[in-house]
Parts: C-alpha cells; structure tokens; sequence
C-alpha cells in the first residue's frame, strides 16, 4: 500500500474569513483565495483551507489508490465516515485514534 500524506489540511470555522484573519495577522499566512464557503491560504510546505462549518478538527488528505475500496476496508477496522461527497469529491474519515482525513486517488 503506497499510501501519501498530500499538502491539503482543512478546518471548519462559522466564519472563514475570520478565521483566517488570525492565522495572517499571528502566523504570517497570506490569503490566496476567497469564496463564499472558503478561504484559501496556500504556502510552501502546505495548503491550508477554512472551510464554513461546525468545527470538525482538522482534517488531513490521504491519498490512496481506490476511495472506494479504502472506505470499505477501513469500516471494517472501526473508522466511521464524517462526511461523504462523492460529487464534490469529498470523504472525510474518522480513525479510532481521533485523526480525520480527506480520502483521495
């Protein structure tokens, strides 16, 4: 299994802009993009995105070969599945250690 971390970590804030506003103002982000439901604020290392939402935590990206196949083996093993969008594409997985991911190919 050649699984890989990707550079994509997402949060949920009632208010992205908000949000963001803190981590340019205390961190030193810069905005990249702006929509409605989300704020974009890529860097070098990683792309940080605040999406509008009740706060899940942060949510990682996992890449893998089959979401499909990854969503089903990992159900098996306990993870429960936060949010699936398969339009979107989108499914947040939930791991029996707390840690949330974005399943991608």
């Amino acid at each position: 299994m050649a699984n890989t971390f990707g550079t994509d970590i997402l949060i949920q804030a009632a208010d992205p802009m908000e949000a963001a506003k803190f981590y340019v103002k205390e961190l030193g982000f810069e905005v990249t993009d702006e929509e409605s439901n989300m704020v974009s604020l890529h860097g070098k290392n990683i792309n940080f995105f605040i999406e509008r939402g009740p706060a899940l935590g942060p949510v990682f990206e996992v890449t893998v070969e089959s979401v499909q196949e990854a969503k089903t083996r990992l159900k098996k093993k306990g993870c429960q599945i936060v949010k699936d969008e398969p339009k979107f594409p989108r499914c947040y997985i939930k791991d029996p250690y707390g840690l949330i991911y974005n399943l991608t190919e």
